[in-house]
């Protein structure tokens, strides 16, 4: 008889189930789901061009024709943040993705093969953790300048060490088991176990771990985006209405907390998605 090369588990539909079992999940998802709308629904309904800039709205209440009212410039602060959270999800789910990438790829194979390329590969990681994401993002951007494609791989490459560890030590715990030894029995190749026997048997702990680091990239998109070095004026971002909005609290307090609740409820929503695939993954959430 044939062995199995995987190990046996549930199937992603009922990983599913069970995750929406939770009261975590299930609001973490109603939380992103929201937001999400917001992003991709947005744009089709905002009622004024996100820089039509009109003085006698500057500053302003919320009234009929401006329902969120008018930034320090008049500007409808209501359609800037129907289309000011494209790059807030687009952005670090492409950097974190990009990471991810890398660090399965380079991980898996460099730990299972194991010995000196093995060694080297964790003493770099280790020496790259020693270096703080947010000062390898703004080195890269005050370098090169805020573009996206600048952000997406700034991003991506302050994420790589982090990821990188969490596969390594994923890897690290499949080693030794029959399945692997089966698949080395059959003749298959380092690459075909890497890709075709560990990684499904892993894909869990990754995508806990993926969520958990969008989050942080949208939090740290944001951060650049207000200090000035993310999203330029006049472009409409969340992170930037923040920054404009502050100096305007008191006149005009709903440029700064429509898009905070915003990055408030995204970053809380994948939080929770994170840790209910967590307790999924270690098996504080039962199966029967």
């Amino acid at each position: 008889m044939m062995l199995r090369s995987l190990a046996s588990g549930p199937t992603p539909l009922s990983s599913l189930r069970l995750l929406l079992r939770t009261f975590e999940a299930k609001l973490g998802l109603g939380l992103v789901f929201a937001v999400l709308l917001i992003i991709l629904v947005g744009p089709l309904v905002a009622p004024y061009p996100p820089t039509a800039v009109n003085v006698t709205t500057a500053n302003s209440g919320p009234t009929a024709g401006h329902l969120l009212g008018g930034d320090h410039l008049g500007r409808d602060v209501l359609s800037r943040f129907l289309l000011g959270g494209k790059n807030i999800i687009i952005i670090p789910f492409l950097s974190v993705t990009f990471a991810y990438v890398a660090a399965a790829l380079v991980a898996i194979i460099s730990t299972y093969k194991g010995g000196i390329a093995d060694v080297i590969f964790g003493r770099a990681i280790e020496i790259l953790q020693t270096l703080p994401g947010i000062f390898v993002t703004l080195l890269m951007v005050a370098t090169f300048g805020p573009s996206t494609t600048v952000l997406v791989f700034a991003i991506a490459i302050a994420s790589f060490p982090g990821a990188a560890r969490i596969v390594r030590g994923a890897v690290l715990s499949q080693l030794g088991l029959d399945y692997i030894y089966a698949a080395e029995a059959r003749g298959e190749n380092v690459v075909t176990i890497a890709i075709r026997e560990i990684f499904p048997n892993i894909v869990d702990t990754i995508l806990a771990d993926f969520t958990l680091r969008i989050t942080w990239a949208i939090l740290g998109l944001s951060t650049l985006s207000f200090l000035g070095l993310g999203a330029q004026p006049p472009h409409p971002d969340w992170g930037l209405m923040v920054q404009e909005g502050r100096g305007f609290l008191q006149s005009a307090p709903l440029v700064l907390i429509a898009p905070a609740v915003a990055l408030a409820s995204l970053s809380i929503g994948l939080c929770l998605i994170g840790d209910a695939l967590s307790r999924l993954q270690s098996g504080q959430i039962g199966r029967y």
